[in-house]
């Protein structure tokens, strides 16, 4: 391969509502993998460096290589998959504890907790102990302010539907489809559905990655408007379409309600159909457009007073998380000076042979 591959920026679990939501099953088709290595080890020993070590020398080789990233951290990662390879690499460690399913045969556990001092690490025990009971509280704290947010949230979409001219908007949405899909041809096979998030609620705030999933040019469409139920419903309707003909589907959920959908992709049909702004210009329709203005303007200090609520909850989450980065640091503190990371170079440089020789 002479060009280096593509990195798709990606995440597999979230920060919710209904707390940590994860959806790390849909990392890597296990029946279809040639190899999985879960990776095992505790805070600061380098599981995401040493992901994205190997990544950087496959991607420069010409493989590309989705980076699946920490919710809790994003410039942490907690995958990294090659799909030309069908190989992965995944943190095997709380709260997205994997256990091999086919042992041997497609899984294989690295365990980097081989190379820290132990007898160094017992000495800082009880400070060990406290801050990561510590980060557990935080993240309850997190949970419930996002509970509390969705509530907010569900306040405000109440309102989106009962000012809706719901007729208006089916007619044009109709209109669209008899457009778009028409020369869409069926496929021969059953569809095979992928569930990952299209963003993240982390300690830099609510984050994307689209600009590198969603990369398919001209056939990128953007659906607009400011109720996320109503553009999810859209998104859903869509896929029907897609799946009914057998074309693969990945959906990319909304990290607040985990159920709803952010974005869809249709790989085979190199087409992105998403509610994330800033990522096409292709408007397929603005939902605000087939709103009762003169009643949602009655409804206008509601409205304004639950998004300024909603806004203030989702500050508290931010700083919340940012508790959790700090007192993360503070716990990697302890790991670091004791880990032998030479012998993790060493593993790494052993884990590329073994990968490009596969």
């Amino acid at each position: 391969m002479s060009k280096k591959g593509h990195i798709y920026r990606l995440f597999p679990g979230g920060n919710t509502s209904i707390g940590f939501y994860s959806y790390y099953n849909y990392v890597i088709d296990l029946k279809k993998a040639k190899r999985v290595y879960l990776i095992k080890g505790g805070p600061g020993v380098g599981k995401s460096q040493l992901m994205k070590n190997v990544g950087k020398v496959l991607v420069d080789k010409g493989y590309d290589a989705e980076f699946h990233h920490c919710s809790a951290d994003p410039d942490s990662i907690d995958a990294v998959v090659f799909p030309q390879l069908q190989i992965a690499l995944i943190d095997g460690t709380a709260p997205h504890v994997i256990d091999p399913k086919y042992p041997g045969a497609v899984d294989e556990i690295i365990n980097l907790g081989e190379f820290w001092d132990e007898n160094a690490l017992k000495q800082n025990r009880e400070e060990i102990i406290k801050s990561i009971d510590e980060n557990g509280k935080i993240y309850k704290r997190v949970y419930s302010y996002l509970g509390a947010a969705k509530l907010v949230k569900d306040d405000v979409e109440r309102i989106y539907k009962e000012v809706l001219l719901s007729s208006r908007l089916n007619n044009e949405f109709k209109r669209f489809k008899e457009e778009y899909f028409t020369d869409i041809k069926g496929t021969k096979k059953d569809s095979i559905q992928r569930h990952l998030f299209g963003s993240a609620y982390t300690h830099k705030g609510h984050i994307n990655y689209g600009n590198t999933y969603l990369s398919y040019g001209n056939k990128t469409f953007f659906i607009k408007g400011s109720s996320l139920l109503i553009k999810s419903d859209l998104l859903n309707e869509l896929s029907y379409h897609y799946i009914e003909k057998g074309y693969d589907i990945t959906f990319y959920h909304h990290p607040l309600i985990p159920d709803k959908i952010e974005s869809i992709v249709i790989p085979e049909l190199d087409t992105a159909i998403t509610t994330l702004i800033d990522v096409s210009d292709n408007k397929i329709i603005n939902t605000d457009d087939y709103f009762n203005r003169e009643l949602l303007l009655s409804y206008k200090d509601q409205t304004d007073e639950s998004n300024s609520i909603f806004n203030m909850l989702m500050e508290i989450v931010y700083e919340n998380l940012k508790r959790t980065k700090i007192n993360h640091d503070f716990i990697e503190s302890f790991y670091v000076p004791n880990i032998y990371f030479d012998k993790v170079d060493m593993l790494r440089e052993k884990l590329l042979e073994k990968i490009l020789g596969s």
